[in-house]
C-alpha cells in the first residue's frame, strides 16, 4: 500500500524523476516561468515553494539545502537575494499554474508554472 507516501511517480525511476525535477526547478528559478505537462506542473509547485522557503530563511544551512537541489550556484545565488524581498508577505503559494491547453503531438494537457510576487525590478520601477 501507498498510505501517506508524497508524490506522483510518472512512470520513471526515483533517480529520473529526482534528476528531472532538478533541473526544472532549475530552469524555473532562472526563468520566472516554464511549460510543461499538468501532472509535472503540479509536483514541481512542491519542490520550487520548498526552496522558495528555504530562500527566505536564507541562513548558510538553507543555502546548502537549496544547492543540493538547485543545479547552478548563480541561480541559487540571485534567489537568496531576492526571495525575502519578493515573497516577504506571503506564507506560501510561491508559484501559479495555469492551464494553455494541449499538446498537438500526442494531445497532453499543457500548463505555464510561474512564479508570483513582482520582481525586485518591477517594484523599483514603481517607486
Amino acid at each position: 500500500m501507498r498510505h501517506r507516501k508524497g508524490g506522483v511517480k510518472l512512470n520513471r525511476t526515483g533517480s529520473h524523476r529526482r534528476a528531472m525535477f532538478r533541473n526544472m526547478v532549475t530552469s524555473l528559478l532562472k526563468h520566472d516561468r516554464i511549460k510543461t505537462t499538468d501532472a509535472k506542473a503540479k509536483e514541481l509547485r512542491r519542490w520550487a515553494d520548498h526552496v522558495i522557503t528555504l530562500a527566505k530563511r536564507g541562513d548558510l544551512h538553507a543555502r546548502r539545502q537549496a544547492l543540493s537541489i538547485v543545479r547552478e550556484k548563480a541561480v541559487v545565488h540571485k534567489l537568496f537575494a531576492e526571495a525575502p524581498d519578493r515573497f516577504a508577505g506571503v506564507e506560501g503559494g510561491y508559484t501559479r499554474v495555469v492551464k494553455i491547453g494541449h499538446r498537438p503531438g500526442d494531445s497532453a494537457p499543457v500548463s505555464v508554472v510561474e512564479l508570483t510576487g513582482e520582481k525586485p525590478e518591477e517594484v523599483s520601477a514603481k517607486k
